[in-house]
């Protein structure tokens, strides 16, 4: 239990909330942004405590008036029920103003109260996704410091990495494939942590897993083929703890599965990939709105979503049960089936040097091509059947829908971004290349590399990190 302080009569046991956040792309540099600003707003509470106000003012006036620069600001309204936390240190962060004790108690305690998970699973990347920008050797190594990070600091509530099918499967994998790729990339993991001289039993609880959810029968049991497999080889290979053999998953409903045709049909499939989910007893649960096969989700869109869940969950009188179809000849068949198909899959990666061997020869990423492929073909010939979009059409020919708006950011909106990021650079000129030469100093000399990204994002931008680590961890270059 973290002995708690107190400051001008502020207890840190109390007043530190949890701030959860999904971090996606060039994860280690985003992951540093989010805690600071998860840190600042602890610290503006502190500060608003104590009346400390006038010490922000000082600083404000040091670093920008000065220089005759225009403090950064938020753009326009605040969202109804926002009352603006975060934006009284906008263009500072705490350091600047607290004492440095207070700042790092500050710190601590935010550390080990955030929550949240970093989906940048560089394994899919390479595989699925193709939002690679290091080298992958590179882009592990900040994984794992990351991780590192996260032992070290005590950060126990933040999931280090969404070992991710997901983006696998709407890549074109099938069932099958996706579970099985997936799995061997938390094998992967594993190995890779362990062979920095991490602790299982550490590490174990900050992975996380996410998988799609579509139509075909093998998803019912997507969880619970995962968890065997998973729990079994982290107890008996690894020697890990209960904890760290429990498999924690989210499922997304599948985005693949949504059609532009017809579009209302899209709620029918995703309530039935949300129900295989809830009865699988995933830990949470994303469901698609209807209209996200055209464009950006619809405030109404995303509450018709979100009700699938919560009549499922709430009115729904077989989900009261725990786990309603345990023990069903069919989900106990397809359990055993999908498990012996996943370790088939497995010894043709090994067969291949393991999934980083593999990924050399491009084996993951060529059979999820041909996966796609398969099933596109048999969409457009119809032998699998899609209601309203190859079959079963309305009498209008069910067209494709074209959204009424699609939303984007204005020109006005992004010069603003782009104007702060620059007088944001501007006022921290001097930290800036200090903060990047001593990223590369540790990035060469090999220590943790986002110990020292948590205080580059306080002065530098993404673009500045990125290119400043492209110089000493290599940029990504695909094998052909």
């Amino acid at each position: 239990m973290m002995q708690k302080k107190l400051y001008s009569g502020f207890d840190l046991s109390h007043a530190m909330t949890s701030v959860s956040m999904t971090i996606n792309g060039p994860a280690p540099m985003l992951l540093g942004f989010f805690m600071n600003a998860a840190i600042d707003q602890n610290c503006e509470k502190y500060i608003k405590e104590n009346k400390l106000e006038k010490q922000v003012e000082t600083k404000f006036k040091e670093i920008y008036d000065s220089k005759g620069l225009d403090r950064p600001k938020y753009q326009g309204e605040l969202p109804e029920g926002n009352d603006g936390l975060g934006l009284l240190l906008l263009g500072l962060t705490g350091d600047m103003v607290l004492p440095a004790d207070v700042y790092a108690d500050i710190k601590t305690t935010t550390l080990a109260q955030v929550r949240g998970t970093v989906q940048a699973d560089i394994l899919k990347e390479d595989q699925a996704q193709n939002t690679c920008i290091f080298s992958t050797e590179f882009a592990l190594r900040l994984m794992g410091d990351v991780q590192e990070y996260f032992i070290n600091k005590q950060v126990r509530n933040f999931y280090s990495v969404s070992i991710s099918g997901y983006h696998i499967a709407e890549a074109g994998a099938n069932p099958i494939t996706q579970l099985a790729l997936t799995l061997a990339n938390g094998f992967t993991y594993v190995e890779y942590y362990l062979s920095r001289g991490m602790d299982i039993n550490k590490f174990g609880p900050n992975l996380s897993f996410f998988f799609s959810n579509g139509i075909d029968p093998e998803y019912s049991v997507i969880g619970r083929v995962a968890r065997k497999i998973w729990a079994k080889a982290l107890k008996n290979k690894y020697n890990a703890n209960p904890r760290a053999q429990m498999l924690k998953y989210h499922i997304q409903t599948s985005g693949r599965s949504l059609h532009a045709q017809e579009i209302d049909f899209n709620d029918i499939r995703t309530t039935l990939q949300a129900l295989y989910a809830i009865y699988d007893n995933c830990n949470s649960l994303h469901t698609n709105a209807y209209d996200e096969a055209i464009t950006t989700p619809t405030e109404e869109s995303v509450r018709r979503a979100m009700a699938i869940q919560l009549i499922i969950n709430k009115e729904l009188g077989l989900a009261k049960n725990e786990n309603p179809i345990q023990g069903s000849f069919i989900i106990e068949e397809l359990t055993d089936l999908v498990e012996a198909a996943v370790l088939e899959e497995f010894d043709r990666i090994t067969e291949r040097g393991g999934v980083l061997g593999a990924m050399e020869t491009m084996y993951q990423r060529s059979k999820i091509q041909e996966e796609s492929l398969y099933y596109e073909t048999l969409k457009h010939t119809g032998e699998f059947p899609i209601i309203g979009v190859n079959t079963f059409l309305s009498s209008k020919g069910s067209p494709t829908v074209q959204p009424a708006e699609v939303i984007r950011a204005t020109e006005e909106e992004k010069q603003f971004q782009i104007q702060t990021k620059e007088l944001l650079n501007k006022a921290n000129d001097g930290k800036v290349q200090e903060q990047l030469a001593i990223l590369q100093e540790a990035a060469i000399q090999n220590e943790n590399l986002f110990d020292k990204l948590m205080e580059a994002t306080k002065y530098c931008s993404l673009g500045q990190i990125t290119q400043a680590l492209f110089k000493v961890g290599g940029q990504y270059r695909r094998n052909m």
